[in-house]
């Protein structure tokens, strides 16, 4: 099991595309006090160092509940910020079991770094004709935004460089990474459903089933 301490810039604007007009007022949505209490004492007995976010509403529709910071997974991860404890909990558990040790079995070489691409942001869904004024996973901090991996052996694979890369196995990883990830989020968004997710995985705990 990797044990290093994660790298966490604090990076607040995650990479589905830019803010768009603010959405309507509502009550962002939050999970009840059980649902986050048994998340936290999941990630504790996986071994997952976190500290807990204090409940803040931004307004319009964004906020930050139940959420967590992820301090250790057990790999290195940029670019992240808070995320609600399910997502984060599904994200290390991704990384831990599927990607870090996909890497090794397919491309040959230890994963050393997740390059994150954000977390919260308080914004619409961007990319779609269909989103409107919907607010994103984001602006509740219930999404993550993956663009690349990096090895031992210095390679970097990145989503939007190698999605459709010549090389088959690189292709694959990738893919088989997508896949691992619907089993584990509801939604998750790559290049091959729009081009605004042309350069990053979009993960989000949501329980849509929308793997594309």
């Amino acid at each position: 099991m990797f044990r290093i301490a994660a790298l966490i810039p604090l990076l607040l604007v995650a990479a589905c595309g830019r803010t768009e007009r603010p959405g309507p007022a509502r009550e962002p949505s939050r999970p009840s006090t059980r649902e986050t209490a048994q998340c936290l004492v999941d990630l504790r007995r996986e071994g997952v160092d976190f500290r807990v976010l204090p409940d803040k509403d931004y307004g319009k529709g964004c906020g930050v509940f139940g959420a967590v910071q992820l301090t250790d997974i057990g790999v290195p991860v940029t670019g992240i910020t808070a995320m609600r404890c399910g997502t984060a909990r599904a994200f290390a558990g991704w990384i831990r079991n599927a990607v870090a040790p996909g890497a090794y079995q397919m491309l040959g070489s230890e994963l050393v770094r997740v390059e994150g691409m954000g977390t919260y942001a308080c914004r619409n869904v961007v990319g779609s004709t269909r989103g409107g004024d919907r607010r994103s996973g984001h602006a509740i901090a219930n999404a993550v935004d993956v663009g690349s991996f990096v090895l031992k052996d210095g390679r970097r694979i990145s989503v939007l460089r190698d999605w459709n890369s010549a090389d088959e196995v690189t292709r694959n990883y990738l893919r088989q990474m997508r896949a691992s990830a619907c089993r584990r989020f509801g939604t998750v968004l790559s290049p091959d459903y729009n081009a605004a997710h042309a350069n990053h995985l979009h993960l989000e705990d949501d329980g849509a089933r929308f793997c594309r």
